[in-house]
């Protein structure tokens, strides 16, 4: 199907049946996460949920229909996800990179990173690069309009000298995703592989992501705004299925097409300057190399 007919009309009944394909989705065991693996399980994919608390994604999983499978994962662990991608056999066909944290307190990962960046990038880095000889069709990772805030600081990427902006640590996080994305596709391409690298983001959609920042007020703003402005989670998953499904070109970003791409139906949106930087991507891929000890492996 064309993408200017995804553009005009997506929805959950463009997803196509994909019996047995084996799919894994970070962070499913809630919001657009949990929304994607539900579709994708009723499409008649093997769904693995890859979830750090076992027991919410037992309870998310028994609300799907078809195939699932509940996996442990913590992305803020590098143990972990080696632990993960080592317990992995046979074929992928889906990997979603959804799971991530916004806006806590400044915080570190288990192996010393800021959370953010730990989790959100560095977490989904190393994941995709053990798995990656695995995966025969699209990575699609989850990023943000707050990528356009974002900038990636190589003095100081774990936030230990400078003072901590929470939001701006989330930005930087959110903007490795798409230059995460630029750089694989790129390294794919050269390596000849038919995979795809993707990504989407939900725009202004209702999860617990917004009550979760660790701030009383920040979470009831977050709530009142959730109530008042956002679109709900199935909604914000829908950039996710369209960049999955659509015929659209490696290096693709999908989000909503309404206002200020907050809502609205899915199609390919625009990205910062700085989402567009070659170079930075490539330095950033390096960097990520050393930090997570993990390699292009194609």
């Amino acid at each position: 199907m064309r993408e200017d007919v995804f553009m005009k009309s997506f929805s959950t009944a463009d997803v196509p049946d994909i019996p047995g394909r084996r799919v894994i989705v970070t962070g499913a065991n809630s919001g657009i996460g949990q929304v994607a693996a539900t579709v994708l399980a009723a499409a008649g994919a093997e769904v693995v949920l890859a979830v750090r608390d076992l027991q919410k994604g037992r309870a998310a999983a028994a609300r799907m229909p078809g195939r699932t499978e509940v996996r442990a994962l913590d992305l803020a662990s590098l143990d972990s996800v080696r632990a993960f991608a080592a317990g992995w056999e046979g074929e992928i066909h889906l990997l979603i990179n959804n799971a991530g944290v916004m806006v806590p307190p400044l915080s570190r990962t288990k192996d010393g990173f800021e959370l953010q960046f730990g989790t959100n990038h560095l977490g989904h880095f190393a994941l995709t690069n053990l798995l990656l000889p695995r995966v025969s069709g699209r990575v699609v990772t989850v990023s943000s309009g707050a990528h356009r805030a974002g900038a990636i600081d190589f003095d100081d990427l774990n936030w230990e000298r400078r003072r901590y902006r929470r939001w701006a640590a989330y930005g930087q996080s959110k903007l490795a995703n798409l230059l995460f994305t630029k750089e694989l596709q790129r390294r794919l391409t050269a390596a000849g592989s038919p995979v795809l690298a993707v990504a989407a983001h939900p725009g202004y959609a209702a999860t617990n992501l917004q009550s979760h920042t660790g701030n009383a007020l920040w979470d009831r703003l977050g709530n009142l705004g959730n109530a008042l402005f956002a679109q709900n989670a199935a909604a914000g998953a829908l950039p996710t299925l369209y960049a999955a499904f659509a015929d659209i070109p490696g290096d693709s970003y999908a989000g909503p097409g309404g206002f200020q791409e907050m809502r609205g139906a899915p199609r390919l949106v625009g990205r910062s300057a700085r989402a567009q930087d070659e170079q930075v991507a490539r330095r950033l891929w390096e960097v990520s190399e050393d930090l997570t000890g993990t390699r292009f492996p194609l």
